[in-house]
């Protein structure tokens, strides 16, 4: 550890610890504050901070060490005391009171001190002169402030007390970047007016632009120490916020918001990393459930203006939730729910919280848009690893990916796993045949990710240029689409003896990456900790046990930004009783079968009926009637054949311009390719009940 220069100091703080009743957050912290000096604490999400800037302000009682201020020992003196002495904490979330004015929020932080009504006044002037823009707004409520406006409140407010030590905790947190510039730049200039400031900043690269001297902390830690502007530059700081983004909270202590861009890392040992869970017993994972349900209610109905008149409605709330059997309390919600609440359907937290949005593909009229939270893609992210974890995937593996990317999840979900698990991802997206062999030949890559379409067509390609035996192929990974035993066993066989596991996952829930197809090759284990899986009847909504098969209905544990209760899926799968061969606790479902509702998955798109019914209906001289038939020819590849009737009194010469057309508009529109026959009108039978349109005959053998 490097030694600092040799100072008086303001603040000696000598091996102090704290503990939250038995968690240790703080072991040993030794650092020194000089008069006039500013040091920056920096570290990620978790490593103890804020904890130690509420210890020195009196805030929580060290359980160990002692702190000094100018020598004299102040340890456990209660925050008033401290605040008398000198010491202004400027806390995170800047914790102001919404309803006082600019002004008497600022005036609270003379309290402490006791000053006389001219001494206030003259130190209101004071911040005004700092930040004028409070002076313009210091009759105004703080609650109307912008985010930068209210952390120029929080620091005036320090500073009311004319502090000898000011503590600022997370001055930047939550602002956008030129907020946050105009920020340091007002700590920059405290710090040349010689205010002494020790300052807690994750992002580590303002912090330590803004000091002198720094401390990295990890893990309730001091685990380096020295000049800001050599700390700025060290290894030691880039391996504590890589290894806390490789652990608990990945996306809270990412490199990004430190401040660091284009930083070479190590990857993450995979002989300590895991992402399964470390549950024991199936009771411990109940258990786990158990909590997460109850938050999960409690949340959504706080958040959620649906959900709370849902539950509100069925008469139950978190309270009535007492053991897992209480699920069937809780109302349902489906697909419709989702669109009539469109566009941000299920939100349950503040807009402000969503990063990030994904749509489903292939609906009609309004989209399912779902929101995301930070947390929501961590978790997301660690889910999917797990899944490339659970199929055998290390950091020594190259991963092409050939989902697509944007609205739809698989793309950046199959990426963002597998950068959290370490291995090579190469992200080259869908179709174009001539470049993912390029790749597989290239670059040696040894997982692909697929739909199960693509994984046949591209199967078929590397067969038909003799590339089986010249590439490195050890794994599929591919999700989306139902696929028989046939199928896949044709792929693995055309690629080299590839490795096939199955994915499922769907938008609302989170995305791909929900559970993965074991080692053992027989079922789906499925990631019960972060959402529960009930099989219900479709037509009485009663549940099934275990080894029936039934619709699938997912109720989210830890989901945030949209939780699902009760979610209808629409998918057609069962619960399979028993321990699994290999070894696993989670519990298992088989490979899905079917959907329940009329829409029907094509290569990789979601299809309905009435999509095709909207496109027929607006190209002139068609009939009403038509048929959808899905088919799998003899080299298993899909096939949608569309028959369609001509309009009554349409003549038969223009049924080749009509095929063209129907071909060129469903292309266009459904990003599909369809076998259309075009046919005379009253061809197609008819019926007094409702027409039978989609004729799937594609899988003849059994799913499992």
């Amino acid at each position: 550890m490097t030694t600092m220069e040799s100072r008086t100091p303001l603040l000696h703080v000598q091996g102090l610890t704290l503990h939250y009743g038995a968690a240790q957050a703080l072991f040993g912290i030794d650092l020194e504050v000089a008069e006039g000096e500013t040091v920056a604490i920096v570290g990620a999400n978790g490593a103890g901070k804020s904890s130690l800037l509420k210890a020195i302000a009196g805030i929580v009682a060290p359980s160990g060490g002692r702190i000094l201020l100018d020598g004299r020992a102040v340890t456990g003196q209660p925050a008033a005391r401290m605040a008398a002495l000198g010491v202004a904490l400027s806390p995170e979330g800047r914790e102001m009171f919404g309803d006082l004015s600019v002004q008497e929020n600022l005036v609270l932080g003379a309290v402490a001190g006791k000053p006389g009504k001219a001494e206030v006044g003259r130190r209101l002037e004071e911040v005004f002169a700092r930040f004028p823009r409070l002076r313009e707004r210091s009759a105004q409520a703080t609650a109307t402030l912008s985010g930068g406006e209210q952390q120029m409140v929080a620091i005036g407010r320090a500073l009311m007390a004319r502090p000898r030590l000011l503590l600022l905790d997370e001055p930047s947190l939550g602002l956008a970047p030129l907020v946050t510039d105009e920020i340091f730049d007002i700590i920059h200039r405290l710090g040349r007016a010689g205010t002494t400031i020790l300052l807690v900043e994750q992002n580590a690269a303002r912090a330590l632009s803004a000091s002198a001297t720094a401390y990295l902390l990890a893990n309730g830690r001091i685990v380096h120490s020295g000049k800001s502007d050599e700390l700025l530059v060290h290894p030691e700081l880039r391996r504590a916020f890589l290894g806390a983004a490789s652990r608990g909270s990945p996306g809270q202590s990412r490199l990004g918001a430190a401040g660091f861009t284009n930083v070479r890392l190590e990857k993450p040992d995979m002989s300590k990393l895991t992402f399964l869970p470390s549950f024991a017993s199936h009771e411990e994972l109940a258990a786990h459930q158990l909590n997460g349900l109850r938050w999960t209610v409690r949340h959504a109905r706080q958040g959620s203006p649906f959900y709370r008149a849902r539950l509100d409605a069925a008469g139950v709330g978190a309270d009535d939730v007492r053991a897992l059997e209480d699920i069937r309390k809780l109302p349902f919600t489906t697909a419709e729910d989702l669109r009539d609440d469109y566009p941000f359907p299920l939100r349950s937290v503040p807009y402000e919280q969503i990063v990030r949005i994904h749509s489903s593909s292939g609906t009609t009229g309004k989209r399912k848009i779902l929101g995301y939270t930070q947390k929501d893609l961590d978790d997301w992210a660690n889910m999917f690893a797990r899944c490339y974890e659970m199929a055998g995937v290390t950091p020594l593996d190259r991963v092409q990916i050939a989902v697509g990317y944007g609205l739809w999840t698989a793309g950046v979900g199959f990426q963002a796993g597998c950068e959290r698990i370490g291995a090579l991802a190469v992200p080259t997206g869908p179709g174009n045949l001539d470049l993912q062999c390029e790749f597989l030949l290239d670059l040696q890559s040894t997982v692909y990710c697929c739909t199960a379409s693509m994984g046949l067509l591209l199967a078929e390609e590397v067969h038909k240029r003799g590339l089986a035996e010249k590439i490195n192929l050890k794994k599929v990974i591919y999700g989306s689409e139902r696929s028989s035993r046939s199928m896949r066993k044709r792929i693995s066989e055309l690629l080299g003896g590839a490795e096939l596991f199955d994915i499922p996952g769907l938008t609302e829930l989170y995305g791909p990456g929900t559970g993965i197809e074991c080692s053992d090759h027989d079922c789906i284990h499925y990631w019960a900790d972060y959402y529960i899986l009930e099989i219900v009847d479709p037509e009485t909504l009663t549940p099934l046990p275990d080894g029936e098969w039934g619709e699938m209905v997912v109720t989210t544990l830890a989901k945030e930004a949209a939780p699902l209760i009760r979610y209808r899926t629409r998918d057609i799968t069962r619960v399979i009783p028993g321990p699994c061969t290999c070894g696993s606790i989670l519990p298992r479902h088989s490979r899905i079968r079917g959907r329940t509702d009329d829409v029907f998955k094509f290569r990789g798109v979601n299809i309905y009926p009435s999509t095709i019914d909207a496109i027929l209906s607006a190209i002139p001289g068609l009939g009403s009637e038509y048929q959808i038939h899905l088919t799998r020819d003899a080299q298993v590849r899909d096939r949608m054949r569309l028959v369609v009737e001509r309009g009554a009194g349409v003549e038969s010469r223009r049924t080749d311009e009509l095929q063209r057309e129907i071909v060129h508009t469903i292309k266009r529109k459904v990003i599909v390719t369809a076998d259309v026959e075009v046919v005379d009108y009253g061809s197609l039978p008819r019926s007094e009940r409702k027409t039978k349109r989609v004729f799937d005959d594609r899988i003849q053998d059994s799913i499992v």
